[in-house]
Parts: C-alpha cells; sequence; structure tokens
C-alpha cells in the first residue's frame, strides 16, 4: 500500500520557492543568521552538532521533500536499518514498503492528517523491516517545515529503535496478567476447598451412621473419592498461583497422566489428537516427586509440541519401566544416571523437529526459538526439576520428522493403600469451643461433628456476633477458638488477637485454604497456634482439636 500523501502542485505563475535544503544547510544558514560568529565557521560547527546529535542518539534520521517524494537519510540507514544508500532508498516508496503491513495503512492516514492539518510536530510509532527481515518497533519524532502558505513541503523525522523497550512492557503485561490470573485461582482454589470440606465431612457423617458396608456406602464412598480427586485439584490452583509450598510424594504416573489427558486436549486444540500409552499391570509405576511440578513439565512438553505441529498432528504420551545397568548407554543432558530401576515418561509429537544446533542449546536459560514469545526458562526449570528428582531427560529429534522427549525418573514401592476409619474412633472431649466461620456448610459440619465428640460448642458467622457471644458468656470459659483465617469486617486473625486479650488461656487453631507456608507474614501464626488446612475430613479436625487442646499453655 502506498503513502497516501499527494500535495497537489501550483501553477508555475504562482508558485513560490519550495525549501528543499539539508539539515546542514539549514544549520549554515542559522549560523550566518548569528552576527557573531563568522558565517563559514557557525555553519560548520552547526552541522557538526548535528551530526554529533544524531550519533549520539543513535537514532535514524530521514529527510523527506513531501513534494517532489524525495528522501534523503543523513543519519542511521545503514547503523540502525542495515540498508546501504542507493538510489532505491531515496525514494518515499522504499519507507512505505518496509513499514510492517499491519502498521502501514495507520500510520499513513496519521502522517497525512498532520501534513493536511497544521501540526508542526508528528510522533508515531510502527514497525519497519530491517534488512535482514527481522522487523524492528521504531519510534520516529518529525519535524513538518511549511511554505508561507501553510503546506507541508519537509518532514524531518527521527527514529528511534525502541524494539527492546516494547518487549520488556509486552513481558510486564503478561507479568501482571499471570499474576492476576494466579491470584484469581488461588482465590477459587479457597472457596471450592470450603465446598470440599462440607462434602467430604457430611460423607464421612453418612458412613458412619450407615456402616462401611452396603451398596449405598459404596455409592458414598466414591463421592468421597471424588471430593478427594477435586481436592488434588485445588492443590494444583494453589501450586499455580504460588500459594502452596512444593513438597515431593509418591505419584502413581499412569493416574497422573489419566487425569491430566482431557486438560491436554483443551490445551491442545481441535486439530491435535492425543494418544496415551501406559505401562500395562494391575499397579501403575510409582514415582517420588512433587505432582504439580511433574504435571508443569509435562504441560510445558505438550505446548511445545503443538507449537511444533503447525498444521496439527499427533502428542503421543507413553510410560514404562526400564531398568538402566553400567553398560546401557543413554543420550542424557547433564550426568549420566546411575544403574537401577527407572519409570520412563515419552512425550512425542510428530512435528517440524529440531536441527542439531537447536538440540545444544535446548536446555539452556533464556534459550527460546519462539520470537516474541517465551522466555526460555521452560525446559530449563524442568531439567531442574527432573534432575533435584533423582532423574534425567534426553531429547530425540530430527527435522521434518519430530520430536521425543524422554524423562528418566527413580521407580519406588508404591505406597500402602489408606484405610478408612470410622469417626467413632476419633478423640472426644468436653471443653468448651468457639466455632467462628463465615461459610455456613464448613461452620455446620465442624459444629455438628464437635458436638458429636463431646465437646460444647459456641458458633459464630463473623467476628462482631463471636464478639457478642463472648460477652453474654459470662463466667464461662472458652477453651479453644476454632477459626476462618480470612473473612469479611473482622479477620479470623484480628478477632484472636483481641480474644487473647481478654482470655489469654484460650487455645487457637487457624483454619484456611492456603496452607500454612503460603500465608500472608501479617497472618503468619504465633508460637502456641495452630493450623488446619482445608478441605479437611472429620478425622483431621477432630485430631487437630485434641492436639491443641492437649497442649502445654505458653506463657506470653
Amino acid at each position: 500500500m502506498r503513502l497516501a500523501i499527494e500535495i497537489q502542485r501550483e501553477e508555475k505563475s504562482t508558485q513560490e520557492p519550495i525549501e528543499s535544503r539539508t539539515t546542514s544547510e539549514l544549520a549554515e544558514t542559522s549560523a550566518r543568521e548569528n552576527r557573531s560568529v563568522p558565517a563559514e565557521n557557525g555553519a560548520t560547527q552547526g552541522a557538526q552538532h548535528l551530526a554529533l546529535a544524531a550519533r549520539a542518539t543513535n537514532d535514524a534520521v530521514r529527510d523527506w521533500d513531501v513534494r517532489g517524494r524525495v528522501l534523503f537519510w543523513p543519519q542511521g540507514l545503514e547503523s540502525l536499518l542495515g540498508y546501504k544508500g542507493s538510489a532505491a532508498t531515496q525514494t518515499i516508496g522504499f519507507w512505505q514498503q518496509q513499514i510492517h503491513p499491519d502498521d502501514r495503512a495507520g500510520t499513513a492516514a496519521k502522517i497525512r492528517d498532520a501534513l493536511n492539518g497544521n501540526a508542526e510536530h508528528w510522533t508515531g510509532e510502527y514497525r519497519f523491516r530491517h534488512a535482514d527481515g527481522s522487523f524492528l518497533d521504531l519510534l520516529e519524532r518529525a519535524l513538518i517545515l511549511r511554505d508561507k502558505h501553510g503546506k507541508a513541503v519537509r518532514f524531518i523525522g527521527s527514529l528511534m529503535d525502541i524494539t527492546a523497550r516494547k518487549h520488556l512492557q509486552e513481558q510486564l503485561v503478561r507479568s501482571q496478567k499471570m499474576d492476576a490470573f494466579g491470584q484469581l485461582a488461588g482465590g477459587v482454589a479457597h472457596d471450592f476447598n470450603n465446598f470440599l470440606t462440607t462434602i467430604l465431612g457430611y460423607s464421612d457423617l453418612v458412613l458412619s451412621e450407615i456402616g462401611a458396608r452396603g451398596s449405598i456406602a459404596s455409592h458414598i464412598s466414591e463421592i468421597r473419592k471424588a471430593a478427594g480427586r477435586a481436592s488434588a485439584l485445588t492443590g494444583q490452583l494453589l501450586a499455580f498461583s504460588r500459594r502452596q509450598p512444593l513438597e515431593p510424594r509418591v505419584v502413581d504416573v499412569n493416574l497422573l497422566i489419566a487425569n491430566l489427558e482431557r486438560s491436554l486436549l483443551r490445551l491442545l486444540g481441535d486439530n491435535v489428537s492425543v494418544v496415551c500409552h501406559l505401562h500395562p499391570g494391575k499397579e501403575g509405576p510409582h514415582i517420588q516427586v512433587d505432582p504439580s511440578q511433574l504435571t508443569q513439565i509435562l504441560l510445558n512438553l505438550a505446548v511445545n509440541a503443538r507449537d511444533a505441529m503447525h498444521s496439527g498432528g499427533r502428542l503421543t504420551l507413553e510410560t514404562s519401566c526400564v531398568t538402566l545397568s553400567p553398560e546401557t548407554e543413554i543420550s542424557l543432558c547433564g550426568e549420566p544416571l546411575s544403574p537401577g530401576d527407572y519409570v520412563l515418561i515419552s512425550v512425542g509429537d510428530n512435528g517440524s523437529g529440531m536441527t542439531d544446533d537447536v538440540k545444544a542449546h535446548l536446555f539452556e536459560p533464556f534459550f527460546t526459538t519462539k520470537q516474541g514469545s517465551g522466555n526460555g526458562l521452560g525446559l530449563a526449570t524442568s531439567y531442574g526439576i527432573v534432575r533435584q528428582s533423582g532423574g534425567n531427560i534426553s531429547i530425540e529429534s530430527e527435522v521434518n520428522k519430530g520430536t521425543t522427549a524422554k524423562i528418566y525418573l527413580p521407580r519406588v514401592a508404591p505406597p500402602p493403600a489408606p484405610t478408612y476409619k470410622k469417626p467413632g474412633r476419633l478423640p472426644s472431649g468436653t471443653e468448651t469451643i468457639l466455632v467462628l466461620e463465615d461459610d455456613i456448610g464448613v461452620r455446620h459440619i465442624s459444629v455438628r461433628v464437635l458436638r458429636g465428640l463431646g465437646y460444647a460448642v459456641i458458633e459464630a458467622a463473623n467476628g462482631d456476633d463471636a464478639q457478642q457471644l463472648f460477652a453474654q458468656s459470662g463466667e464461662r470459659k472458652i477453651d479453644l477458638l476454632l477459626t476462618d483465617m480470612v473473612m469479611p469486617k473482622m479477620s479470623g486473625r484480628h478477632f484472636a488477637d483481641w480474644l487473647r486479650k481478654t482470655s489469654p488461656k484460650t487455645k487457637v487453631v487457624f483454619v484456611s485454604g492456603y496452607l500454612e507456608e503460603s500465608l500472608h507474614p501479617r497472618d503468619r501464626l504465633d508460637e502456641g497456634t495452630f493450623f488446619l488446612a482445608k478441605p479437611f475430613d472429620p478425622e483431621q479436625l477432630a485430631r487437630k482439636i485434641r492436639e491443641a487442646l492437649d497442649s502445654k499453655a505458653i506463657t506470653r
């Protein structure tokens, strides 16, 4: 698209002389008008000052004769933009053609409006093609010279490379979006844990009343298992929002990948299919790793595979058990693996593949082949996590033949099967407990469980109500406060501080949808207080209450 800036020529009999002098000529004229400096010396100094100023800024300068459509480059054509001066670079068409197609029309319209108006300056941003084919983000500040009739005759612009600044701004925006999404995910997980606490609590109550056998008990057990899986999902959300400390535990790899498959389908899109070949056997292979970290590694590899399959393709996930001997040769990154039993997780695609040069730098921090997106930390972080877990990674790839990432992690024995314990075996007591919880479901199940264990329970939905109930209790002693950390009006932390002033011997158990280690610094627990993470079941609640009540008082 050509820049639509055409100024009709006037009749020769009425046309005024056109200013078409160069920047150095303007400087010479200005110097001559200064009577205190000789004309020749002034012109030389002026030209030198302008040249030095241009060199100091490292900008490009374009001087455009608007009527003649001639373009002159006093500075930066080669040093900034990479082009050597030629007849082609001296036409306005050269500048027009190098502007990014998406920016061309908008930039043309803005400059046209400035020239047709009475503006003396113009400022704009656009992308400009460098001689090597890449695009630079340029900020242009221009001076518009006009004849005595006010018509634009020259357009002198300074072009500054702001590519690095734009990338930093984009990274900041992405970072802010991810931080906001992380806060949202953490908040959703916190609220969801309230629902799960209610589900787990009432499931256990029903099982205790009807016994652990029969079809109804089987149905309730399935509900409880589903709540447990949902609890694992909220743990992933909390890990994503960086509100949960990451800790390794024994994980069934087949189960983790099976639960991840549906999320992968949504992430990869309709044109990428997912095929899973999981290690056969009654019990899946087990490894000791942080499940959130492993999930993040697999998601990162899946996204890389999707980006390599531009027109769609197939992502293959496989698990197997291998035994490495001293003679086994595997092309691994970093230190070789010790002989032993390992679980092999393979993530393969049939995409564009990688060159040997790319593979050589694949796990280096900040190395990325994704221009304009990605920070180059995904694979480097994945490598660090796998190495810390006692494993290693190998990458097999050929151009146009796809890529396969193989993760080796030490195989461990599966954990013992969990056993269900009836609530009747839970520790009980007769002390007085104040339950402060704004979520009605969590409050009701907590009160019901504690009263069923023999405790005298006072319940309140907010801090104001709790203060009134405490004042009405008179001489009645409050042995323990069970309170949520985050509540409207008055937080559990503030109410506990208020209560300690009146009843310093009252024990405190804080409850939160976040883990203790991830609490805000102002909410960190003092010595002598206890913490219970949501979602919790009746057994966890009963044991934590008894632990707090049986603890020794702390002298304050």
